[in-house]
């Protein structure tokens, strides 16, 4: 087969947006590309950050989904429609919707279209503490098989069953009308597709992950045990899943309908869904022993090694250890911090808030000045943080802060966690604080790489990408040396479509497994961050106090109020 002039694309469903990619699968040039923000997310629309509910409306996904693709293909040479061979997606994760019997999304139904609880719920909701407290609990007390120790030891409300369970709890009517539940990453390609629900091909990404999937005992928790987590789950088992499939292979090919409205042709190929963040490994160039760190509004730190073939050696307090997750053939580990660039946002907001606000009231500009000022600040107010505090160099008796501003993921999962920020005094300015934030997320980000170790994990190197890992070199200089450790980062700036890429061109049948797709299409290394060896020196005595302030603020402040 000749390779060259084979097209692929990646779709990457993130948190904010869908972008769409299309790659030469002979070298992996990225020929075109296209973004596009959901609408309704975009304006707020079923979110209560008050209550930590972060809701998605499905049709922003289809519709957005059909104007990224179009314009990709817009953008590419001309022709490029019918040299694409397959195309694979990624999304957020665990991010489950209730279906109907017909597999629709409960929200598309007229009666339930403004129901945040009839929509996917977004990895970040965190509404559901509680119920993951009662699966934790359960899994350790029933006097059964513990259904978490495959993921970490402890069950997140980021994830699929505490969500399941806090809306069928919540509300009747969805309760009434749900019959089963899909994740994003499953139901776009049968959507794609015209895949039936009884026939929806399951990730395995997600299923072992977040839905406590595993060979070991056939599939997903026992009906016993979720009877007894609550009656209300009875059943739900027999109309989910047993079989789940990994990202090389394919779903089926594109329906009539839907070549149509994306401009490309029947017989193209629909892959098996993955997370975003897996699929950032994948096109990261995941290989044995090197972190992958997806650096975006949260982090996900992506391992693999060989399978196991006795006696799998269990990992505690991480995001899950499942066979094929992230590449095919060897035994994918999750973990990650459930805020980092929401840290550096959040601070921003607050800087931002005068700004915002007063300006607003301002009886000496014009509205346009107004909209013009806005958004200078807004563009300017990070570079020049991150500058300032750059020079402000490390205070080992300064301030030191907590990344748990949407909870803690990894190591040992607990989202009622929150925030703090110590040792502030009078001298206390905006850039030194900022600086303690970025500190924390990377303090934060080594209680990872400390826990793998202690686990017997071994990293040799770290792969950084996303958003942050390209945008801030501030950031990732404070990242290498607080984890002492040289971090390289990706040219490519969409490494999960690019992912997602590879694997379709492993479901096209154009290279025969995801390693072979890696190395002919895999990105440069765009920039290396070394530890500095005196920063190593100061920040192992700040690593401490981070260390001793966390203990103090999980014992005095975890509380669900």
């Amino acid at each position: 087969m000749n390779i060259n002039g084979n097209y692929v694309i990646g779709i990457d469903f993130g948190t904010d947006s869908v972008r769409a990619l299309i790659v030469d699968a002979g070298d992996g040039a990225e020929v075109a590309s296209d973004v596009q923000f959901y609408p309704s997310w975009k304006s707020g629309c079923f979110c209560d950050p008050s209550k930590n509910q972060y809701r998605q409306h499905p049709q922003d996904y289809i519709e957005t989904l059909k104007v990224v693709v179009k314009n990709a293909l817009a953008n590419a040479p001309e022709g490029a429609a019918k040299k694409v061979r397959a195309l694979s997606i990624d999304t957020t994760g665990s991010t489950p919707c209730a279906v109907n019997k017909d597999g629709t999304p409960l929200a598309l139904l007229p009666e339930f279209e403004d129901n945040p609880n009839a929509m996917f719920i977004l990895w970040k909701d965190h509404t559901a503490v509680q119920e993951a407290g009662e699966i934790n609990n359960l899994a350790k007390n029933w006097g059964g098989e513990d259904f978490t120790k495959y993921s970490g030891g402890v069950y997140s409300s980021e994830w699929y069953w505490s969500k399941i369970l806090h809306i069928l709890r919540k509300d009747t009517k969805v309760r009434e009308a749900a019959f089963s539940w899909v994740e994003h990453c499953d139901w776009i390609p049968a959507l794609l597709t015209g895949t039936s629900l009884a026939n929806m091909k399951r990730s395995r990404t997600a299923a072992g992950h977040k839905a406590m999937w595993h060979g070991f005992w056939n599939g997903l928790p026992s009906e016993a045990f979720l009877i007894k987590l609550d009656p209300l789950l009875a059943g739900l088992r027999d109309r989910l899943f047993t079989k789940t499939f990994t990202a090389d292979e394919a779903v089926g090919e594109l329906s009539r309908e839907w070549a149509n409205e994306l401009g490309l042709t029947p017989r193209t190929i629909v892959g098996v869904g993955s997370f975003d963040a897996h699929a950032g490994g994948v096109g990261a160039g995941a290989t044995p022993s090197v972190l992958v760190k997806v650096m975006g509004t949260s982090s996900c730190d992506m391992l693999i090694t060989p399978v196991f073939k006795n006696n799998e050696h269990i990992v505690k307090g991480i995001c899950g250890q499942v066979d094929g997750s992230i590449v095919p053939g060897m035994l994918g580990m999750e973990a990650g911090q459930s805020c980092v660039g929401d840290v550096y946002a959040w601070f921003k907001n607050i800087l931002m808030w005068p700004i915002e606000n007063l300006i607003e009231e301002s009886t000496i500009l014009d509205a346009r000045a107004k909209e013009r000022l806005v958004a200078e600040f807004s563009e300017k107010i990070i570079p020049a943080l991150s500058a300032k505090a750059e020079k402000a160099g490390i205070d080992k008796n300064g301030i030191v802060a907590l990344d748990w501003l949407n909870g803690r993921r990894t190591p040992d999962a607990n989202q009622l966690l929150k925030g703090g920020i110590a040792g502030l005094s009078l001298a206390s300015t905006p850039p030194k604080i900022f600086r303690a934030l970025v500190e924390a997320t990377a303090f934060g980000a080594k209680k990872i790489v400390d826990r793998f170790v202690a686990e017997g994990v071994d990293i040799k190197s770290v792969i950084a990408v996303g958003g942050v890992a390209r945008k801030s070199s501030f950031v990732m200089q404070v990242h290498a040396d607080i984890l002492n450790m040289t971090i390289k980062v990706s040219k490519s700036a969409n490494t999960s479509a690019l992912g997602a890429a590879m694997c379709a061109a492993v479901v096209a049948g154009i290279y025969p497994n995801i390693e072979q797709a890696q190395q002919a299409m895999c990105a440069a290394i765009e920039t290396e961050y070394r530890p500095v060896r005196a920063n190593v020196r100061k920040y192992a005595d700040l690593y401490k106090k981070y260390a001793k302030f966390g203990s103090f603020a999980e014992n005095e402040f975890c509380t669900e109020n």
